[in-house]
């Protein structure tokens, strides 16, 4: 099985990239490359342990549907989404925040599995892990710009006290 890891660092409150990392919004509105749009189960604002998603995007060039739940959460240390249905066979993205002195490191463990065995495997190889790395780099980028220029207050509550470390 596949297994990407990415840290990203933040200058910026672990709560607030925590919340981040878990908008509905932001990644509908501002992750652009795939064109993804929560159309099904949780479809705005920020998503809660045991809540689902679905989106609709276009990946690879083709339109497709992922729905994911949240499986773990303990804010603002860690949450897991898994895919419930969608292209994949399986997957499973670990999200981490550590507090740092200068800010947050968010680390990301997506671990997947394609279908069609030997050939997914194969494509996984050849294809969808630096497809995927891709994507996931595109969004961390996301959040950390919108974390460290105040952007956050665009799409997450301004409640100061949410974001106490």
């Amino acid at each position: 099985m596949p297994v990407i890891k990415l840290d990203t660092h933040i200058k910026a409150n672990r709560y607030i990239v925590f919340d981040l990392a878990r908008s509905i919004d932001l990644q509908s509105k501002y992750v652009t490359s795939s064109n993804e749009k929560a159309v099904a189960g949780r479809t705005s604002g920020l998503i809660n342990l045991g809540e689902t998603v679905t989106y609709r995007g276009k990946h690879l060039g083709v339109r497709q549907h992922l729905t994911s739940k949240i499986t773990e959460i303990d804010r603002p240390h860690l949450f897991v989404d898994e895919m419930q249905k969608g292209a994949f066979k399986s997957l499973r993205h670990e999200h981490h925040f550590i507090a740092a002195k200068d800010g947050t490191l968010m680390k990301d463990v997506f671990i997947f599995e394609a279908p069609l065995g030997v050939l997914g495997k194969i494509a996984s190889q050849l294809v969808l892990k630096s497809y995927m790395t891709n994507f996931l780099k595109n969004r961390n980028k996301v959040i950390k710009d919108f974390a460290e220029s105040g952007r956050w207050k665009e799409v997450l509550p301004e409640d100061e006290e949410l974001y106490y470390d």
